[in-house]
């Protein structure tokens, strides 16, 4: 238990004790965790550390180190223990204090500005608790908005892109159904053009072949006729 704080020794808190050393008030707390872990004692209400001036140093201490935090906060503990050790202080006592006050008007004046202080900065701790509460529920309701409006529009998206690509498969289809027809009808009309050509050909050899067949038996006649004709010359 802290014997080392003497009565009506003024209180600070996080905020004030952060502007006081130059740091941030996380900062503060971390530094707060690193010499708790070591050992060191902080005079607390609740969970809520209250730094007096003792504390502050240990703080700067800690800024200011260039050893491992680690090690600078087991030479403070050290120190700090010494300083319980050799001390007969009594520890803090509220009701104690209490009494005395009622009988001190300074103290009770001291005592009254420690509470103004320390009300004051839960007030202001407290409103600036509901404003990072309220903006963290702004960001987290727009995250909601946005993540549903980026899924609708992935949703839209891709039911789009679905259907233009049903759209273009059938148009592609149909496209080359349409190309086969006419290939075949093209194949099919130009098999009957070839086969017309082969039938006049045909026609055309036939007809040849009767002319020729013709031209001969009328000359085979006229050699006949021409040979009994030059045979009575010849008797």
């Amino acid at each position: 238990m802290r014997r080392d704080i003497q009565q009506n020794e003024q209180a600070f808190s996080s905020k004030e004790v952060a502007e006081e050393v130059g740091i941030a008030t996380p900062t503060v707390r971390k530094y707060g965790q690193i010499l708790e872990r070591n050992g060191y004692e902080f005079l607390k209400d609740g969970d809520r550390r209250i730094f007096v001036q003792s504390d502050i140093e240990a703080l700067i201490a800690l800024r200011d180190t260039d050893k491992p935090l680690d090690d600078t906060a087991k030479d403070l503990v050290y120190q700090q223990r010494e300083k319980l050790e050799g001390s007969n202080e009594t520890e803090i006592a509220i009701p104690d204090t209490y009494e005395n006050l009622s009988h001190d008007p300074n103290q009770l004046k001291e005592a009254l500005m420690f509470l103004v202080n320390e009300l004051a900065a839960t007030r202001e701790m407290n409103v600036q608790l509901t404003n990072d509460m309220s903006q963290l529920k702004t960001k987290v309701s727009q995250l909601q908005q946005d993540h549903h409006v980026i899924s609708s529009s992935i949703g839209n998206s891709a039911q789009r892109t679905n259907a233009k690509i049903e759209k273009l498969t059938e148009q592609q289809n149909t496209h080359y159904e349409t190309l086969l027809q006419q290939e075949k009808q093209k194949s099919e009309l130009l098999q009957k053009e070839i086969q017309n050509m082969r039938d006049e050909q045909k026609k055309e050899w036939s007809s040849q072949n009767d002319f020729n067949k013709r031209l001969e038996e009328a000359i085979q006649q006229r050699k006949e006729k021409w040979g009994g004709f030059f045979s009575i010359f010849r008797k």
